[in-house]
C-alpha cells in the first residue's frame, strides 16, 4: 500500500503537547480522571483533526497519559489519520451501522473502548452545555460507564484557548487581510437594485478565492454572511433572500474572514441613499464608545471595565443597548465564532491578559434600523492592537 499521507501539522507537535499539558492541569484542579471533548473547535485545537464530520458523534479523549484519543466514524478516520498530530493507534473508529441508528448508539461504542483502554472509572467531563453533545449521548455513556462519574466540564478546554500563540496570531492576521478585501469588495459592488443573493456570492468570492498577493485563500466561516437591510436591520441574525437592494436602506454587514479554522468579525454599515438624522446621531455615540472601550482594552482590566466604557457613552446619548458588547474569538466550526467564555458585558469581572483576542462587537439593533461597526482586537499591556484599518464611519451610496 502507498505510504499515508499526512496534511501538514498546522502547529508544531510541541504546542500541541503544551496545549495538552495545560489542559491536564485544568483536569487535575477540577478532579477530573478523563476528558471527553465533543466541541469541533476544542478536538481541532488538541488534535488538529480538521473535518466536516461534526454532523455525527465524534469526541477527542483525554485521558490521564499518553496523547489524546479521537474518536468518530469510521471513515472520517481516515481524515483523522491525515489532520492530528498524534499516532495511528490513538485513532477509534466505529462502525457505520452506529451512525443515526435508533438500535445503537456511538457512544455504547465508545463506552467499550474506553473500557478496554481502563478509562471507564473515576471522574470523567463531558461537555454538557454544547451543541454537539446530545441528551442521548449523555444518557447513553452513563450506562454504558457505571463505574465512572460523569461531570460537566463544558468549558474547560474553551478557555485554555483564551490566551493566543504567536502562530495562532499569524493565522488570525491573514484572516483580517481577508475579510478587508471582503469589505472592500462589497463597497464596490453593492447598489441599489442589485440582488442581495448575488452580493453575497460577491462576499464569498472576495472571501475564499486565492490571492497571488498574500499568498493564501480562505476558509469557510462559521457563520453565514449577516446583511439584513431597513427595517429587518432591527434583527441582528437574519439571513439573505434574493431581492433588489433599495434605496433609502441602511444594510450592516457582518463577516468574518476565516484562515486555518482562524477567524476575524468585521463588520461595517452602508446606506444607500441619504441616511437619517437618529441614524447619524447614534453612529457618533458608538464611535465615541468605541474609541473610550478601545482606551480600557488593555491587559490588567477587566471584561467589565471595557464593557462600562462603551455602555457609559451610550448612556450619556441616550441610547440603550441591553446586550453584551463583545467576545472572545479565535478558532471556530459552525454554528459560531465565538469562543463561549468571558463576554465583554458589565458584570463579568475576567482579568484581561496579553494575546487575549476579541470581537468588540457595539452594534445597534433598533426598531426599524440597525447600525453596525465592529472591531477585532488583540489585547496588549497598552493600547489594544487592532486586526484591521477599515474606516469604521458608514459608508454612504447614493
Amino acid at each position: 500500500m502507498p505510504e499515508l499521507q499526512r496534511t501538514p501539522e498546522r502547529f508544531a507537535t510541541e504546542e500541541y503537547e503544551a496545549r495538552l499539558a495545560g489542559t491536564r492541569a485544568r483536569m487535575a484542579r477540577q478532579g477530573l480522571d478523563a476528558l471527553i471533548v465533543s466541541d469541533p473547535s476544542n478536538m481541532a485545537w488538541l488534535t488538529g483533526y480538521d473535518g466536516w464530520s461534526f454532523y455525527v458523534h465524534q469526541c477527542v479523549i483525554v485521558g490521564p497519559s499518553g496523547p489524546p484519543v479521537w474518536f468518530g466514524r469510521g471513515q472520517d478516520a481516515q481524515g483523522a489519520l491525515r489532520t492530528v498530530w498524534m499516532p495511528e493507534d490513538a485513532i477509534i473508529g466505529y462502525p457505520d451501522h452506529y451512525v443515526q441508528s435508533t438500535e445503537r448508539h456511538p457512544m455504547e461504542y465508545l463506552a467499550a473502548r474506553l473500557t478496554d483502554l481502563g478509562w471507564n472509572r473515576g471522574t470523567i467531563g463531558v461537555e454538557m452545555d454544547n451543541y454537539w453533545y446530545s441528551a442521548k449521548a449523555h444518557a447513553c455513556l452513563a450506562t454504558g460507564l457505571p463505574d465512572a462519574r460523569l461531570t460537566d466540564a463544558a468549558s474547560l478546554v474553551n478557555w485554555q484557548r483564551a490566551v493566543k500563540t504567536e502562530k495562532e496570531l499569524e493565522y488570525m492576521r491573514k484572516s483580517a487581510r481577508i475579510v478587508e478585501r471582503m469589505h472592500r469588495r462589497i463597497a464596490d459592488k453593492v447598489e441599489v437594485g442589485m440582488r442581495k443573493c448575488d452580493l453575497v456570492a460577491e462576499i464569498y468570492d472576495a472571501g475564499l478565492r486565492y490571492d497571488e498577493w498574500s499568498g493564501h485563500g480562505g476558509d469557510y466561516p462559521a457563520i453565514v454572511p449577516l446583511l439584513p437591510s431597513g427595517p429587518d436591520a432591527g434583527a441582528p441574525h437574519l439571513t439573505w433572500d434574493d431581492q433588489p437592494m433599495k434605496p433609502e436602506e441602511g444594510t450592516f454587514f457582518e463577516i468574518a474572514g476565516c484562515y486555518q479554522r482562524y477567524h476575524v468579525p468585521l463588520s461595517r454599515t452602508i446606506f444607500l441613499g441619504t441616511p437619517p438624522d437618529a441614524m447619524l446621531e447614534a453612529e457618533k455615540a458608538v464611535l465615541e464608545g468605541m474609541d473610550e472601550g478601545l482606551e480600557a482594552a488593555r491587559a490588567g482590566n477587566t471584561c467589565e471595565d471595557v464593557a462600562n466604557a462603551f455602555f457609559r457613552v451610550l448612556d450619556r446619548h441616550g441610547i440603550v443597548k441591553d446586550n453584551r458588547t463583545g467576545y472572545p474569538i479565535g478558532l471556530s466550526y459552525p454554528p459560531d465564532w465565538g469562543e463561549r467564555t468571558m463576554s465583554l458585558r458589565r458584570g463579568d469581572k475576567t482579568v484581561l491578559k496579553p494575546g487575549m483576542t476579541f470581537h468588540f462587537m457595539t452594534g445597534l439593533w433598533m426598531d426599524d434600523w440597525g447600525y453596525e461597526t465592529t472591531e477585532s482586537i488583540i489585547i496588549t499591556d497598552g493600547a489594544p492592537d487592532l486586526f484591521c484599518t477599515l474606516p469604521r464611519r458608514m459608508l454612504v451610496k447614493g
